[in-house]
């Protein structure tokens, strides 16, 4: 039968989940240490229990030697005749014990020992504990709010606590003792001080486990979760796909009016879910990973690097990328690519920037412009207009939709910009951007300008153009800019500008006669 001192270290293991024989060897060793403490002495010593009577000896142990010249250590060695005296009949090479008497230990001692077999224990214990965990990382555990240290939650999963630190959870949740949670197991710290086992309510295998639990289809393999990105606390995407066409993948994940999601929602405390169906073609991926923003097109820009280019109308460019970038974020997470989203004037933009370099295109500064004035540069310029040939592209709609921009401030803009173009056209040398194009005579060349101020080649279509009235002479110039457009020879210009004059409406006899 076990002596009182065995069954309470057998009590002891079972409630530390370590095997007995730990124990035992703890307290030997913590019996050793006081002994050898307290006769200070470095003799090499060992205890000794005895497990049906609870007696605990200790001993020295000293190794038989043949003779003194073989005696490297003389406090842990002995020689063979030395060793006969004690204990006749003993050999070379054995070991010889001198009990020492354990009676006069005291408090100390046993204070010291109790240090030790505690130590020993805990050791044991974690030791214990990293086997039984170490393997199962990512494993959703089961577990009971044990207590909260600052801002960790302690955790009690039954055979050893686990830690969940501030980063590791929701910022939607908050836990009460005592209560049942579910937790993903992320690693076993050996080094840690307290709790080594770190859980996580934060990592993606959680959600992952919560659909299973939910959807049946997901359990038994119809339904098959291809990749989930999670903010904790703010939003997850989930991407699914059916291995049997005739099951819908979001449609199950979902339930019938939204109970399985729901019930998901409601064990995150209410963290959003968006539940995508996975495709294997990455551009029709990243549309439905984008969502709830519609996509107007989706292109690999380096496959190498997987580097995604997304277009989407101007509308739909901040739902696209979401509260502080969330959306475009989580997408990114979700398909494994880069994203560089843009909107569709950026797009425009960007593209006629390249062909401008591709067709060595000049560009002149905004700001040569002085007849525009400071203030309306600034405006321009703060709009994304820094080039004169961008803005003599820009259709008056678009002006105006600049903050700032007025009908008289658009219509000084018009004239200022015809009157720097017109500048160079009289004879001055022109900037790149007024050459004129190969082939063209400077008697060909028509100005953008109001009516009545374009300069015509040919005399006749100048006499036509000051006499005529405001309103006829627009006419007329539109006619004379169409000729010079499709006549080469001044005089055929004048003779096609002549019969325009003709038929003007309501022109005078002057007018007809030119």
């Amino acid at each position: 039968m076990a002596s009182p001192l065995y069954q309470s270290i057998e009590l002891l293991s079972r409630e530390k989940g370590i095997e007995p024989e730990i124990v035992v060897g703890a307290v030997e060793e913590a019996i050793a240490l006081a002994t050898r403490k307290y006769y200070k002495t470095q003799e090499n010593m060992r205890g000794e229990l005895n497990k049906e009577t609870g007696e605990i000896t200790a001993y020295v142990y000293k190794t038989v030697v043949a003779d003194e010249e073989q005696i490297e250590d003389p406090v842990n060695q002995i020689t063979l005749a030395e060793a006969n005296e004690l204990a006749p009949g003993v050999e070379v090479g054995s070991e010889i014990r001198m009990y020492k008497d354990t009676s006069p230990l005291g408090r100390i001692a046993a204070q010291l020992a109790k240090q030790v077999i505690f130590q020993k224990v805990r050791e044991a214990e974690r030791d214990t504990v990293f086997q039984e965990y170490a393997h199962r990382e990512k494993e959703v555990l089961n577990a009971t709010v044990k207590r909260i240290e600052g801002q960790d939650v302690i955790f009690d999963l039954g055979k050893a606590e686990a830690r969940c630190p501030k980063r590791e959870q929701s910022r939607l949740e908050s836990f009460t003792v005592g209560e049942r949670v579910r937790v993903v197991l992320i690693k076993v710290d050996r080094a840690a001080k307290g709790p080594q086992v770190i859980v996580s309510r934060a990592a993606p295998e959680l959600v992952s486990n919560l659909f299973q639990s939910e959807v049946p289809e997901i359990y038994d393999s119809t339904v098959v979760i291809r990749a989930i990105a999670r903010e904790a606390g703010e939003r997850t995407k989930i991407a699914v796909m059916s291995r049997d066409k005739d099951v819908d993948p979001v449609g199950a994940c979902v339930g019938m009016k939204g109970m399985r999601v729901q019930s998901i929602i409601r064990e995150l405390r209410g963290e959003k879910i968006d539940i995508i169906e996975f495709s294997e073609e990455i551009t029709t991926f990243a549309e439905k990973a984008l969502q709830p923003a519609k996509v107007s097109r989706v292109s690999i820009t380096d496959l190498t690097d997987k580097q995604l280019e997304v277009i989407v109308d101007d509308t739909q460019l901040s739902l696209a990328i979401g509260k502080k970038g969330q959306n475009v974020r989580l997408a990114a997470k979700l398909l494994g690519w880069k994203i560089d989203i843009k909107s569709e004037e950026e797009k425009r933009q960007e593209v006629e920037q390249q062909m401008q370099a591709m067709s060595g295109g000049p560009t002149t500064p905004i700001e040569q412009v002085t007849e525009l004035g400071e203030g309306i540069i600034q405006k321009l310029v703060a709009a994304g207009i820094t080039t004169v040939e961008g803005l003599a592209d820009m259709t008056p709609e678009e002006l105006e939709e600049i903050p700032g921009i007025g009908e008289k401030t658009l219509e000084k803009i018009s004239v200022a910009v015809r009157h720097y173009f017109g500048h160079f056209e009289e004879g001055e040398e022109a900037p790149a951007s007024a050459e004129h194009r190969e082939g063209e005579s400077t008697t060909e060349h028509v100005a953008h300008s109001e009516p009545g101020e374009a300069e015509i080649a040919t005399p006749e279509a100048a006499e036509a153009t000051a006499e005529a009235e405001e309103e006829n002479a627009e006419d007329v110039l539109q006619e004379a800019e169409s000729v010079e457009a499709a006549e080469s020879d001044s005089e055929e210009s004048a003779s096609a500008l002549e019969e325009a004059v003709e038929n003007a409406p309501e022109a005078s006899e002057d007018e007809s006669e030119a």
